[in-house]
């Protein structure tokens, strides 16, 4: 079976399960990097769609995840939430992640009858929700709503990029690959590090005594 195919067919089961109307998914993106926003998107299908290829969004490349998160938009109802990285740094990347996520459920233009969440977290909403682990594997609505949370995610940080071009935020999106780590070391950190992130709280010990 097409893994699109599966996907919906999941969502269907928890719709005839739960008979509470619209469905949404909520998933985000951004918990591991060291730079930028932690993104949440929230999809509701406007009726019964196929698309081939959808899928998690750490599943498919960045062209596929471009090409679905398009054909979504056109499809779907969608809300987008973030939480900054100085939220990050005051209230942690957990909370920070909830708060994105339930700002994208207020988002969407129409209230879900239930919300499937990626993963074991559950939303201060008056709504009723099931946490999913690795729902983005398993549920359509929350495996496009990963393909909306990284497109957003992906396009910031490549704005942040020409704001911050000395750390390569358009390759790596803030994650800590080894470039990036060597580009902290070199420049120190940026107005979106994380400074509450160990790596990025390194560097900036290193230059309070150093500089």
């Amino acid at each position: 079976m097409e893994c699109s195919q599966r996907l919906f067919r999941f969502d269907g089961r928890h719709s005839l399960k739960e008979g509470r109307g619209l469905l949404a998914g909520v998933d985000e993106a951004g918990r591991g990097p060291l730079a930028g926003p932690v993104v949440a998107a929230a999809v509701i299908f406007r009726r019964p769609v196929s698309l081939p290829g959808l899928n998690d969004s750490k599943q498919v490349s960045p062209r596929q995840r471009e090409t679905l998160f398009r054909q979504i938009l056109l499809h779907a109802l969608i809300g987008v939430g973030r939480a900054s990285e100085s939220v990050i740094d005051e209230i942690n990347i957990y909370q920070a992640t909830r708060l994105a996520m339930r700002e994208a459920v207020l988002a969407l233009p129409q209230t879900p009858g239930l919300i499937l969440i990626d993963g074991k977290i559950s939303l201060d909403l008056p709504l009723p929700q099931r946490g999913i682990v690795r729902g983005d594997a398993q549920s359509a609505v929350i495996a496009a709503a990963s393909i909306v949370a990284k497109v957003h995610r992906d396009h910031w940080m490549r704005e942040m990029d020409q704001a911050y071009p000395d750390y390569g935020f358009a390759r790596h999106k803030g994650y800590p690959t080894r470039g990036h780590l060597e580009q902290l070391r070199i420049h120190g950190t940026s107005p979106i590090h994380r400074k509450s992130f160990a790596p990025v709280r390194e560097v900036e010990s290193f230059y309070a005594e150093h500089v």
